[in-house]
């Protein structure tokens, strides 16, 4: 089953059309996706320096998981509703993109990863924190984030 028809749909709906052919909004929108990705890389960033037991160290994971945890969402929620907005600005640009495919697919294990391995993790207390498990799960969460983050900055070279 080809996804060519939920693309074209997605292409030629109105909020796409009316983006693609406003000269401001695509670059605001834009804006708003980096500056939302560029707020959850940070606070992942600073997450798992702490798993990683660089940086501090001071405070427990899970009391500082706890006091980042609505900034997370809300920055993944920015990026969520602005990607969708970018999509169907330009879907059938992404249609054969493989950056796109492989972010898409790289977002999806990201965020599967996020609510049910590392946020349970980071907000267990130290029942589950050997040095081991935490740079496992550190690592894990860097490498799935800074993917989806090179896979979409592909997307323009693809």
């Amino acid at each position: 089953m080809s996804l060519l028809p939920f693309f074209r749909w997605c292409d030629g709906s109105w909020i796409g059309v009316a983006i693609r052919d406003s000269r401001f909004l695509f670059p605001i929108i834009e804006t708003f996706h980096l500056l939302g990705i560029t707020m959850l890389l940070g606070i992942l960033l600073l997450l798992n320096l702490r798993l990683f037991n660089l940086g501090l160290r001071r405070q427990p994971i899970d009391r500082l998981a706890g006091q980042l945890a609505p900034w997370m969402l809300g920055s993944l929620g920015v990026i969520l509703v602005s990607g969708t907005l970018l999509f169907l600005s330009e879907a059938l640009k992404c249609y054969d993109s493989g950056p796109f495919q492989s972010k898409m697919l790289l977002l999806f294990l990201a965020i599967l990863f996020h609510f049910t391995v590392y946020r349970p993790f980071t907000t267990s207390g130290k029942a589950l924190l050997t040095p081991f498990r935490a740079r496992m799960v550190a690592s894990v969460s860097l490498i799935l984030w800074f993917g989806v983050g090179l896979a979409g900055r592909a997307i323009g070279f693809f």
